[in-house]
């Protein structure tokens, strides 16, 4: 391509106004600085070095990386179609122009480049790929409600951060469903629950408890992968964020896509704060609930209210009405699930599975005593002592 049609793309590129948040990505900052330092060869050389190292990044194929960032845009018309609000024919096409300029972007090869740099020594080079904008972007609106935009299309797991803000969890855990061993119908239930709540069906929230190491998180986390493709993603907050609930509901109540609010180890003092916030958006407080969003929690205990012998002794009048209160915070959701102990028949069913996956080779019964002499010195069995055990003879 030759300097003054790289140039003109680069004018069109700076003049988008649908996807102008675009222009604040590494991948099209790098392209205009090339295009603005002719004058200083080196210093376009360094942004055609940092360009192609943003393509690295993203797999090495540049119109990849262009198409994902175009998808994943986060803009007032993505809004409004996932909204189902009617758009400006302005605002239209305005879509349909920016399109074919951000397509033509997408199509420049390491040959464009070498003429562009006529007298650069070394270029890297970069994948290409013949795509259409106009024609994927439309199809995805057209399915918004299972891919979304913005941060929630790339990404399943998010935290709320200390700042307050919606984050993506940069290492989410990639469990899936046909990587546990028992509890199928424990774990069936809040699949059911989920598939239900994607379906427009209703839903429950739920209170996954029982004890340690059962598998009640990654339950949790497994669900969400299984269903990502169905358009639906988990934010984790913790206890002392719970404040925060009606801020996280007002983020995501206009958004396409369906939602998981998951509180993990869940459980509260007599004077906990936090508590009636929890309750309040269990009980559907409009400021702390919002219809495409479910709250699931975990807790090793089934009353997730901590109380000792003193409370129940407290001088209040009505004691009684408030003990209610705080131990029936359980009974407000909508299902609860119990992941128990596993028993020794269970545990020693985990044990041999996992070690035929993991290739340990040990006679069965050498295997389970000395599985069971493993539990027996943490005290406990369950799938987490269970995974443990097997990773010692690895």
């Amino acid at each position: 391509m030759k300097k003054d049609e790289m140039k003109l793309l680069s004018l069109s590129l700076s003049g988008l106004g649908v996807f102008a948040g675009l222009l604040r990505k590494p991948l099209f900052t790098h392209f205009l600085d090339l295009t603005e330092s002719e004058e200083e060869e080196g210093k376009a050389l360094r942004a055609y070095g940092a360009l192609i190292h943003e393509v690295y990044e993203k797999g090495g194929n540049f119109a990849l990386a262009v198409r994902r960032a175009v998808l994943e845009d986060e803009n007032p018309y993505v809004k409004m179609r996932a909204g189902k609000g009617k758009c400006d024919a302005a605002i239209e096409q305005a879509v349909r122009r920016e399109l074919e300029i951000l397509s033509r972007f997408a199509s420049l090869t390491p040959a464009d480049f070498a003429a562009y740099f006529e007298s650069a020594p070394y270029l890297p080079p970069f994948g290409v790929r013949q795509i259409d904008l106009s024609v994927e972007y439309e199809e995805r609106m057209q399915d918004i409600n299972k891919h979304g935009y913005g941060i929630f299309a790339a990404n399943a797991m998010f935290r709320l951060s200390d700042d307050s803000q919606i984050e993506p969890i940069a290492s989410a855990d990639r469990v899936s469903l046909d990587s546990f061993i028992g509890y199928d119908e424990e774990r069936g239930k809040v699949l059911d629950n989920t598939k239900a709540f994607l379906e427009g069906r209703p839903a429950a929230n739920v209170l996954l408890y029982g004890d340690a190491g059962t598998g009640k998180s990654s339950t949790v986390k497994a669900v969400t992968n299984h269903f990502f493709e169905e358009g639906l993603r988990l934010i984790e907050i913790r206890k002392d964020q719970l404040s925060l609930l009606p801020l996280v509901m007002g983020k995501i109540r206009s958004n396409p896509l369906r939602f998981i609010i998951f509180i993990d180890d869940l459980s509260f003092n007599k004077s906990d704060d936090h508590f009636s916030m929890l309750k309040a958006a269990l009980e559907g407080s409009a400021a702390a609930k919002a219809d495409n969003a479910v709250i699931y929690a975990t807790s090793n205990r089934r009353h997730i209210v901590r109380e000792t012998f003193s409370d129940r002794e407290g001088g209040e009048v009505h004691r009684n009405d408030t003990m209610q209160e705080t131990l029936s915070l359980s009974e407000r959701f909508g299902m609860t699930v119990l992941f128990a102990r596993p028993n020794k028949q269970l545990y020693l069913e985990i044990i041999r599975e996992l070690a035929a996956k993991h290739n340990i080779e040990m006679d069965i019964a050498e295997l389970e005593i000395k599985a069971e002499a493993f539990a027996l010195n943490r005290g406990t069995r369950s799938a987490r002592c269970a995974e443990q055990f097997i990773e010692s003879l690895m």
